[in-house]
């Protein structure tokens, strides 16, 4: 596992990337690439791990350091308060546009990464799951899934625009996307067929945090089962 460096569309500079090599029999060739987009704690433990695991999977998995214009290499987790308020002033203080072109040069590495079929997938997490369904608005991604991405009830004017499938798993007692506010959201994606969504009840946000707080075993590993069944569908 290494990192990669990843320049900047505006000019501004350059990123690193974490870069989990394709693992297990299965790989003969040419892989599709899973971009994987952090939470606001950074491309931390908990997401290298995540990483490592989708690589087992048998894809490239390259997660950018999307706070590098605020401090690069932020590695924090969900363990205690200091952590908890620096992790929210790096996300008071992300410009998400600038993550969103940020992420659209990662994705123009990964179609072009040595060993990559060219097909790439993006998958987030929280802040992560909020720019999961924005690049599936915004880029030519050609799967898209999204893990209790926060704020997507003020993104559905955008819908329309999805053309390639978007998986959103969301959480039934997410104390950050309150009833109401997933209601809407699964009124808003239900006229697009290219919109999968899910709601695991009884889980709190991050249940799919890998060592998290609120992990939750059953439903990270449904979630994770239906994220790997359509990655093998979209990448193949």
């Amino acid at each position: 596992m290494t990192d990669i460096t990843i320049h900047a569309t505006d000019g501004s500079g350059s990123f690193m990337a974490y870069h989990a090599a394709p693992r297990g029999d299965h790989v003969k060739g040419p892989v599709g690439v899973v971009v994987l987009i952090q939470e606001i704690f950074g491309v931390n433990t908990s997401l290298r791990e995540t990483a490592d695991q989708v690589a087992g999977l048998g894809y490239h998995v390259i997660a950018p350091d999307l706070f590098w214009r605020q401090e690069p290499g932020v590695n924090i987790s969900d363990q205690t308060q200091a952590e908890w308020d620096k992790a929210f002033t790096l996300f008071n203080g992300f410009d998400q546009a600038k993550g969103i072109e940020d992420l659209q040069a990662t994705l123009a590495v990964a179609r072009m990464f040595p060993g990559s079929t060219g097909k790439v997938a993006t998958m987030g997490y929280c802040l992560g799951g909020r720019l999961a369904f924005m690049m599936a608005t915004r880029s030519d991604a050609d799967l898209n899934i999204s893990y209790y991405g926060v704020g997507l009830e003020g993104l559905l004017d955008e819908v329309a625009q999805i053309s390639k499938p978007l998986v959103l798993h969301m959480a039934a007692l997410d104390k950050f996307v309150p009833a109401e506010a997933r209601a809407a959201i699964l009124a808003g994606v239900a006229g697009n067929a290219w919109v999968s969504p899910h709601v695991y009840p009884g889980a709190e946000h991050a249940f799919a945090r890998v060592n998290g707080i609120h992990w939750d075993t059953r439903s990270a590993w449904i979630a994770n089962g239906r994220s790997a069944a359509a990655l093998a569908e979209a990448l193949g």
